[in-house]
């Protein structure tokens, strides 16, 4: 079947690597649901990031999290904000983030200080929460444009345009993740 897809394997592999460059020793993660409908137990986000710990030589922990929204990241920010070990999370979505860092203030850990945070997605408030969110961007616009290509393709047999293809995703670099200290 026709589809189009971001390579969100490929993006949270690339985050998981960026939070390791800046030294933590590890990074946790804050899932979201994998995706309904299909058998594995974790999506290509989970994916992405086992996959680089696993390049690295760490044996990543056991993601936390159960849902999309920032009530979800905050019950998850709560348990890991207080195992002082955790110093860099990826979050399968910004709104999962938000709640973390929200989870992360109350328990008195500053970002990126203490504990560095990487979202997903580039939400249109990630560039205004403070501390700014680092971010994985996906051109959902390119996705959508891309799709419907594929169905006009589909429907007008006497298309010769070729479907858009969308942006990579593009890791954005804001204040919420920086270097483990000392």
């Amino acid at each position: 079947r026709p589809a189009v897809w971001a390579d969100d394997r490929e993006a949270a592999r690339a985050a998981t690597e960026h939070l390791l460059s800046l030294g933590h020793a590890n990074v946790h993660y804050v899932a979201i649901p994998a995706s309904t409908g299909t058998r594995r137990l974790a999506g290509p986000r989970a994916e992405g990031w086992r996959q680089a710990l696993e390049a690295a030589g760490i044996t990543p922990p056991p993601p936390s999290g159960k849902g999309w929204d920032a009530q979800a990241g905050y019950e998850a920010g709560k348990k890991l904000a207080r195992n002082t070990d955790v110093t860099a999370i990826l979050c399968g979505n910004d709104d999962l983030a938000l709640g973390v860092l929200r989870a992360l203030h109350h328990a008195g850990r500053r970002v990126p200080e203490d504990i560095s945070v990487i979202g997903f997605d580039d939400a249109p408030h990630s560039a205004f929460v403070t501390p700014s969110l680092t971010t994985v961007r996906m051109d959902f616009h390119g996705l959508g444009r891309a799709a419907f290509g594929l169905l006009r393709a589909q429907l007008d047999t006497d298309q010769q345009e070729s479907a858009p293809v969308p942006a990579e995703p593009t890791l954005i670099l804001r204040e919420s993740s920086g270097p483990r200290d000392a």
